[in-house]
C-alpha cells in the first residue's frame, strides 16, 4: 500500500471543509491538485471516500470508517515531528491545550501558571472552543490534553476527573425569583431562554433541562458566556450556565440566580488525552497536576 501523506492531508482538508475547494483553500494548493490526490487515495484503498451532496462532499460509509484512523495518523506525525525537534533541542517544547469556553474564561488560566511554575522550556499553548471543537481538537492530535465539562463518550479518548462543575440558573439581580425558595417548572413558564451556539456543551445542558421540564420558550441564540451574562442582567432572559462562568458577577452583584426545585445534577470538569499513540511526559504530569491540583473542589 502507498497511502501518501499528501493524500491523508487533502483527505482530511475536505473532511473538515466540506468541499474540494474548501480544501484546496486551506491547503493552499489547486483544486486539481486535491481531486488527484483523493482519487489516488481511494485506488490505493479500494472505495469511495466521499460523496457528491449537492454542491458540497460529505463522507461515504468507508470514509466514515477511515477518517479517525488518517486524523491519527496524520496528527501522530505531527507530534513525532515536535517531539523530535524537542528532543535535538533539548528543550521540552509545547504543551498544547484546548479548552472550552466557560474553562478558559474561569480556572484554566490559573491552573496553566501554576504548572508552568519552574519548567521555563515549556511552553504552554491555549486553544478555545466550544465542546465539539475541543474534543475534535484532541482526536486530530491538534491538542495535547484538553477541558471539557462532560466525560467523552469516545474509546479514543481517555479522562480524568477534576472539580466539581455546579450549574445555576442566572437572570437580572432584580428578578422577582431572585433569591426566593426554589422556583418550579411552572414558574419559569413564558421566560425568554439565552443560549449559546450550536456544539456548545453548555447550550445541550440548557436544552436537555427545558426538554425534562416540558418548557418552550422564546430562545435568543448568544455567541459567548459574555453575552448571556450580559443578556441575563439586562433581563432578556435566563440561562443555565457553570458557576465558574458567573462567580465574579454573583459576588459583585450584577447577576442573580433562581434556585431550581428540580436543578440539573451538579457534573465535573475533565481533563483528557487522546489514547492513541505514545504518551509525552509533559502530557502525563500535566493530567496528574491538574487532578490533583482541583481535587479537593471535586468531592
Amino acid at each position: 500500500m502507498a497511502i501518501t501523506l499528501t493524500q491523508l492531508t487533502s483527505f482530511l482538508a475536505v473532511v473538515r471543509g466540506g468541499s474540494i475547494t474548501t480544501a484546496a483553500d486551506a491547503l493552499v494548493v489547486t483544486q486539481p491538485s486535491v481531486s488527484a490526490a483523493l482519487a489516488a487515495l481511494n485506488r490505493e484503498l479500494g472505495v469511495e471516500l466521499l460523496e457528491r451532496a449537492g454542491r458540497s462532499v460529505r463522507l461515504s460509509a468507508a470514509g466514515e470508517a477511515f477518517a479517525p484512523y488518517a486524523a491519527d495518523v496524520v496528527g501522530l506525525l505531527e507530534e513525532g515531528r515536535d517531539a523530535a525537534r524537542g528532543a535535538a533541542q533539548g528543550a521540552e517544547g509545547r504543551l498544547r491545550i484546548a479548552a472550552v469556553t466557560t474553562a478558559a474564561e474561569s480556572f484554566v488560566p490559573p491552573l496553566m501558571k501554576a504548572f508552568v511554575g519552574c519548567r521555563d522550556e515549556l511552553e504552554l499553548v491555549l486553544d478555545v472552543g466550544n465542546r465539539a471543537a475541543v474534543l475534535e481538537a484532541v482526536l486530530d492530535h491538534r491538542a495535547d490534553v484538553a477541558i471539557a465539562g462532560q466525560p467523552p463518550t469516545d474509546g479514543r479518548l481517555e479522562a480524568l476527573p477534576l472539580m466539581d462543575n455546579e450549574i445555576v440558573l442566572v437572570t437580572a439581580p432584580d428578578d422577582p425569583l431572585a433569591g426566593t425558595a426554589p422556583a418550579s417548572a411552572g414558574q419559569l413558564h413564558g421566560r425568554a431562554w439565552l443560549l449559546r451556539e450550536k456544539a456548545s456543551g453548555t447550550r445541550a445542558l440548557n436544552e436537555r433541562y427545558l426538554a425534562a421540564a416540558g418548557l418552550e420558550p422564546s430562545t435568543l441564540t448568544l455567541g459567548s458566556n459574555g453575552a448571556i451574562k450580559q443578556g441575563a442582567r439586562a433581563g432578556l432572559g435566563v440561562s443555565l450556565i457553570s458557576r465558574a462562568a458567573v462567580q465574579v458577577e454573583l459576588e459583585s452583584g450584577w447577576l442573580g440566580t433562581i434556585a431550581l426545585a428540580q436543578p440539573p445534577a451538579t457534573r465535573r470538569w475533565w481533563v483528557l488525552r487522546s489514547a492513541v499513540g505514545p504518551i509525552r511526559p509533559a502530557v502525563i504530569e500535566f493530567m496528574d497536576f491538574a487532578s490533583h491540583a482541583l481535587v479537593g473542589d471535586a468531592s
